[in-house]
């Protein structure tokens, strides 16, 4: 008998892809999106999921769809104010954390057995040398950061009390085919292809970048693994500079084509270097990821060019 799931946030970027791989991987599977939510990365396999339209600000509206899902694996990556300009925003706490709490008694009630969260590495704060390691303190200065360290922490009490298996993930950052347009990698693709000129930082941040399609698998197999608990940091276990990425998609694109580097300054806050230790992800799952950046920034610049230049 196949597994039933639920995804929150499944029109988003990493959120389609783990729908993708469940549905093909054989789970029965329920999808809860935004009601205004397109769900054209979801095309494909529409047919072979159910659809719950709800917001986190109203988990009551769909506490009779989320019932007769009855869900026994929920996959939680539904967000509020994931950009930048919302990092502080007060919603972070009025819909997601509540929201959030709101979804694991629903989905408590309705039998969940396993409650899968994707935080992020803003839980840590800016901790600046090496690598961030699950053992590292938290210490986030973002009102974002501030309510996904309080989700992972409640829902993980919760799960306690309740039997339910607990698996938080700290996401560094995603890239790949359908991507948020608002992220560097994408916003150079588009305006390389479209022959133009971006302008960049200095670009001497390393940073760590995981192939979409490899966070899927990871998030999955610890799902599948019912040994699997705890928190779990999610990258490549990689960093590369800024520079050296954006160099690489021009020259998939164009060599000729010019970069402009420096035009834009850093800010007062930002991150120069951010990588995941993956040991602890590794010896509990055996995943691996199994993209290099090479072949993803390949794959994903193919797929802008077939698409005109645009995720749509």
């Amino acid at each position: 008998m196949s597994v039933r799931c639920l995804v929150t946030g499944a029109s988003g970027h990493l959120g389609s892809f783990l729908t993708r791989r469940l549905v093909e991987g054989g789970a029965d599977v329920s999808v809860m999106v935004r009601p205004e939510s397109d769900l054209w990365r979801l095309e494909g396999v529409l047919g072979d999921v159910e659809v719950i339209r709800a917001d986190l600000s109203d988990v009551a509206a769909a506490g009779d769809a989320l019932a007769a899902a009855a869900p026994e694996v929920v996959f939680h990556l539904a967000w509020f104010g994931v950009t930048k300009e919302h990092r502080n925003d007060p919603q972070q706490v009025t819909r997601n954390v509540t929201g959030s709490l709101q979804l694991f008694e629903a989905a408590r009630r309705a039998g969940c057995r396993c409650w899968v969260g994707v935080g992020s590495q803003a839980e840590y704060g800016p901790h600046h040398a090496g690598a961030l390691t699950e053992e590292l303190p938290t210490r986030p200065v973002t009102t974002y950061g501030v309510s996904k360290l309080c989700v992972g922490l409640l829902t993980g009490e919760l799960c306690e009390l309740a039997g339910v298996r607990h698996v938080w993930f700290r996401l560094l950052a995603t890239y790949g085919p359908k991507d948020d347009e608002r992220h560097v990698i994408p916003a150079v693709i588009r305006q390389l292809l479209a022959g133009g000129r971006p302008s960049l930082t200095p670009g001497e941040q390393r940073w760590d970048y995981l192939y979409v399609e490899d966070a899927a698998e990871a998030i999955s197999r610890a799902a599948a693994d019912e040994t699997v608990r705890g928190v779990f940091n999610l990258g490549s276990g990689e960093a590369h500079t800024v520079r050296g990425i954006i160099e690489r998609v021009r020259d998939l694109i164009d060599p000729s084509l010019p970069l402009g580097f420096g035009e834009v300054p850093y800010r007062p806050d930002q991150t120069m270097h951010l990588q995941a230790d993956i040991t602890k992800l590794r010896e509990a799952t055996g995943w691996a990821p199994r993209t290099a950046l090479a072949d993803g920034l390949r794959q994903t610049v193919e797929w802008y060019r077939g698409n005109g230049g645009t995720s749509r």
